[in-house]
């Protein structure tokens, strides 16, 4: 009988969680696999993908390999180890013939981005993150170009709801709320925006790991209607019942912070996806799967509040 094993690389982070919710929905064979020692749901092995025996490890036996990690947010992580964890994941599925499917992120395109943008907007990125994620895609494409190995490519918007620690919508937003704080913002509130809700990338995922006609291909994963930072704020105070206002930090008082405050100089360099309207479209997806459903924005937050209720007190080890 034909090995038709899922593996989830990156099963602990919140898209790799919603992967496994998928596969499970669907009684497909699957194992999970994370870095981190600290595990909160069935980890099948513990593995480093910077080490090329590890990722042999992680990968023998898969028919498909879903790439969903998530590396720490510093710019000298990501030059120094995304292209390392690609080409190991690349040696490891053509040794065993597994399909491998990557979730990435927009870092690529140019800077400003058109309205809306899709999969053949250009891509000229203005951050090291984003040149570092172009290179790493860049060896994939050229392995499936080369015929070794058979893949796809799912990029997501900036993603939202249960187990997501690295939304801004938990960071800037339902993390303070939840200690009684202001929620705040480093740009505009009232800039359109596209979301992905996690629960929705992983089921695209899985439905164009299973199509054949997918492979060989880059696509957007679906998202929201556009929406700005005011009206979801409204979504997280009718869930919790309050009534707060989003503080913007003055750009004199963010620059100078940036300079002392290590996460605020990340994120200085990708800002400008949030200065401008930032409409990504996915219509190539909705055109192969037409029937495939959007989490509302609503139901979306909601899930998330009662999550981080729930897992308040263990989030920071996910």
């Amino acid at each position: 009988m034909k090995n038709n094993i899922h593996t989830v690389l990156g099963a602990n982070g919140a898209i790799g969680r919603s992967v496994i919710e998928e596969l499970q929905n669907r009684n497909l064979p699957y194992k999970s696999v994370t870095r981190s020692l600290v595990n909160r749901g069935k980890t099948d092995l513990q593995v480093n993908l910077l080490n090329q025996v590890g990722a042999n490890k992680a990968i023998a036996g898969s028919a498909y390999v879903y790439l969903c990690i998530g590396l720490p947010y510093r710019t000298e992580v990501w030059q120094s180890q995304w292209e390392i964890v690609m080409q190991n994941v690349i040696e490891a599925c053509s040794i065993y013939n597994s399909k491998l499917i990557f979730l990435d992120n927009m870092y690529m395109y140019a800077s400003p981005l058109p309205v809306p943008f899709d999969e053949n907007t250009e891509q000229q990125p203005v951050s090291e993150k984003g040149k570092a994620r172009k290179r790493t895609a860049d060896l994939m494409v050229k392995a499936i170009s080369d015929r070794k190995i058979k893949g796809l490519i799912g990029r997501s918007s900036d993603f939202y709801g249960e187990a997501a620690v690295n939304s801004p919508f938990y960071i800037s937003f339902l993390e303070r709320m939840l200690r009684g704080k202001n929620p705040q913002t480093l740009s505009r509130t009232d800039i359109k925006h596209t979301y992905a809700n996690v629960s929705d990338n992983g089921r695209a995922l899985v439905k164009l790991a299973l199509c054949k006609e997918c492979y060989g291909q880059v696509w957007h994963l679906p998202v929201g209607e556009p929406i700005t930072a005011n009206e979801m704020i409204e979504l997280f105070n009718n869930e919790l019942g309050v009534d707060y206002k989003i503080g913007v930090m003055p750009t004199i008082f963010r620059k100078f912070l940036s300079v002392f405050i290590k996460p605020l100089k990340e994120m200085e360099e990708v800002r400008y996806q949030f200065e401008s309207e930032y409409m990504m479209s996915y219509d190539k997806f909705k055109k192969m799967f037409p029937d495939f459903i959007i989490t509302p924005y609503a139901e979306g937050v909601k899930n998330m509040v009662e999550w981080f209720k729930k897992n308040e007190a263990r989030k920071s080890n996910l």
